[in-house]
């Protein structure tokens, strides 16, 4: 059986997302980049413009999972607390399944150049107020508490968005195990 090869792009990819959790994303060059990927330094270039440009392309891509696991899961439901669910359910399956470059989303962001720092705020903004949406519903229904949607919405992320540190726990919680029983949780404290 053939093994498949990974692109030395996604190599390089693989390797800043490793270092830029590890180290953070200002305490790693390019030169050192290049020697982890096992290529000479020039060559990364024939990748990637500079740092600015992988990490630009990891926050993009992981938010672009972010907002079509949203969209997938928000179809799959009528009522707010099973849309809500769904939606806490697909947050926390593309961090299961980016852990890495998800811990650089989360952590590193702050690190973009204009004009991409710009929209990448912007991206998290229209995400929030998409899970405020389906709060607000929610609340105007009576299916939940009538609370701030913004606190709420910043008291999920909190949870979901540090939830990696459980994925790479000895515990061997499974994906379905924290999304379920973090989901349980703040439903149960919007519901009263």
């Amino acid at each position: 059986m053939a093994t498949a090869t990974i692109s030395t792009k996604q190599s390089i990819r693989n390797t800043a997302e490793k270092l830029f959790r590890e180290r953070g994303y200002a305490a790693v060059g390019m030169r050192e980049l290049a020697k982890e990927v096992g290529i000479e330094a020039p060559s990364i270039y024939n990748h990637y413009k500079g740092k600015d440009d992988i990490l630009r392309e990891i926050c993009f891509d992981i938010a672009a999972q972010f907002f079509k696991a949203f969209e997938e899961a928000e179809k799959t439901e009528e009522k707010p607390a099973k849309k809500l669910k769904a939606v806490i359910k697909a947050h926390a399956g593309v961090i299961a399944a980016n852990i890495e470059a998800s811990e650089v989303f989360f952590h590193e962001w702050m690190f973009l150049e204009e004009p991409n720092l710009a929209k990448f705020k912007k991206l998290r903004q229209e995400y929030e107020m998409k899970f405020r949406d389906i709060i607000d519903k929610g609340a105007k229904k009576g299916d939940f508490k009538k609370l701030n949607s913004k606190l709420v919405a910043f008291t999920i992320f909190s949870a979901l968005n540090a939830s990696y540190d459980l994925y790479k726990s000895n515990e061997k919680l499974s994906k379905d195990d924290i999304a379920e029983g973090i989901s349980d949780l703040l439903l149960k404290g919007l519901k009263g």
